[in-house]
């Protein structure tokens, strides 16, 4: 998303992941569009910086119909394969205490960069990986998305190393 943004004339910003946060977020920066992954998009631009699902179908639609094709616009985007939302359980807080251990010790050996700002998010050249404590639960939420299927299994064999690593009884739920 962020080499999308760039390519536009914009300027991504990551943050921590939660409706209140990105909301919050978008007040401060004054950013135009703020979104998740879980589908919340918020728009300033011509709204009022709050998500509506309505109003994102809506803006959908009026992008779509300016070209001729718009199926074609829809089958350029990049198809990249993705995990779902996977949970692993903690005790307690525990998602906590892994997170950061992670944060400290973890060796990502084929990352482009590490990101900090809500886990540990690791970026590569062909996807990502992601691991966050869950504010609400005592898990860690981990996603991963790369370029095919090869990327995506490489990507999850460097986390289950390293989160083996810092907690070598993790039950690692991919």
């Amino acid at each position: 998303m962020a080499q999308e943004v760039k390519a536009a004339g914009g300027v991504p910003l990551m943050w921590r992941t939660g409706h209140s946060l990105i909301k919050a977020k978008l007040k401060e920066t004054g950013a135009p569009l703020a979104g998740e992954m879980s589908g919340h998009t918020f728009f300033k631009e011509r709204w009022f910086g709050f998500d509506d699902g309505l109003y994102s179908g809506a803006r959908l639609l009026e992008i779509l119909s300016r070209h001729d094709d718009p199926s074609a616009v829809l089958e350029a985007l990049p198809q990249a394969v993705s995990t779902p939302e996977l949970k692993l359980d903690t005790e307690e807080g525990g998602q906590f205490a892994l997170v950061a251990a992670l944060q400290r010790e973890a060796q990502f050996a084929t990352a482009r960069e590490v990101i900090t700002i809500d886990g540990v998010r690791v970026e590569y050249a062909d996807g990502f990986g992601l691991a966050r404590p869950s504010n609400t639960t005592p898990v860690v939420v981990l996603r991963f998305e790369a370029d095919d299927d090869a990327a995506l299994a490489r990507i999850q064999d460097e986390f289950r190393t390293q989160i083996l690593r810092v907690a070598p009884d993790a039950e690692l739920p991919f």
